[in-house]
């Protein structure tokens, strides 16, 4: 049964199965504290221009851990600066979690790529939270954090929540610009349809005029029915022959990509699959895109 937790709801689960005073005293300041440190990092350069280059990246991060089983933020944040983007859409990032040494992972990378960054949990993980991220360049006015239809795990089958981060940032002229990183269901197919269906209805407004990028691993191909539900209200930035990004040693499918919309004020220049198959199992998307002005 697919269902949309809110984000109050999944916040405060853990205070509901008899946890004793004091832990649930020590699982709020940890709340707290992932609050506090992700404010702490305001870092950016200003507002976007019209007619501006947009340099994106896409990337499932793999909570850090590379193909050669090594924990290694500081690769990733090599591979991310190569590409010097504006904007990066990061899936599988831990925060506080046991199994990638409890490192703050959005933190990190924006302390080594020189970024602003939030963070958008998802689920509790190994002491931790695990979820979205997106690192950017320019001054953060807006974060929302909104949870996608899932089906629950059962005995038989483990699943995981899903959502979206979008934050919205300042262009010239009083106009606005929002980034979204998020990641679909990788084992049930109707949660791909319905996070699909869900991220349209959550975005995409015909009096909402806001140019809008779109980023994630929607573990589906580019023929399969969510890409083609997202498709139907946005543009793709995907190579004339889909270039595939997982696995990254020796990928077999496309499922990372860059949307945008509208398509009157946001133009596609180029886009690539980057090869970079050791810091983690997806290959990252890069896409330039110009901003248009909206006169």
């Amino acid at each position: 049964m697919c269902q949309c937790v809110g984000l109050v709801d999944w916040v405060t689960a853990p205070l509901k199965r008899g946890q004793s005073t004091m832990k649930k005293l020590q699982y709020l300041w940890s709340i707290a504290l992932i609050a506090i440190s992700l404010l702490a990092h305001p870092l950016a350069v200003g507002n976007c221009d019209a007619d501006e280059t947009i340099r994106v990246l896409c990337y499932n991060i793999h909570y850090g851990q590379g193909t050669d089983g090594l924990y290694d933020v500081e690769r990733l944040a090599k591979v991310i600066k190569q590409s010097q983007p504006d904007f990066v859409a990061l899936q599988e990032v831990d925060v506080g979690v046991k199994r990638s040494g409890r490192v703050h992972q959005a933190r990190q990378l924006a302390e080594l790529t020189g970024m602003a960054v939030r963070f958008g949990p998802t689920q509790h993980y190994q002491g931790g939270l695990y979820g979205n991220a997106v690192l950017t360049r320019h001054k953060i006015l807006d974060v929302l954090i909104q949870p996608l239809p899932y089906t629950e795990s059962t005995p038989a089958k483990t699943t995981y929540p899903r959502g979206a981060i979008a934050v919205t940032v300042g262009t010239a002229n009083d106009q606005r610009l929002r980034f979204i990183s998020t990641h679909f269901q990788h084992n049930v197919p109707a949660d791909r349809i319905a996070e699909a269906k869900a991220i349209n209805r959550l975005f995409v407004h015909d009096k909402d005029g806001i140019p809008t990028i779109l980023a994630g691993d929607m573990n589906a191909r580019p023929t399969e029915d969510p890409i083609r539900i997202l498709l139907s209200k946005w543009e793709c930035a995907i190579e004339d022959m889909p270039q595939p990004t997982a696995p990254s040693t020796n990928p077999k499918s496309r499922i990372d990509y860059i949307f945008f919309r509208p398509a009157n004020r946001i133009q596609l220049l180029s886009t690539k699959v980057i090869d970079e198959s050791v810091a983690s199992d997806h290959l990252p998307v890069f896409a330039e895109l110009k901003l248009m002005s909206s006169e």
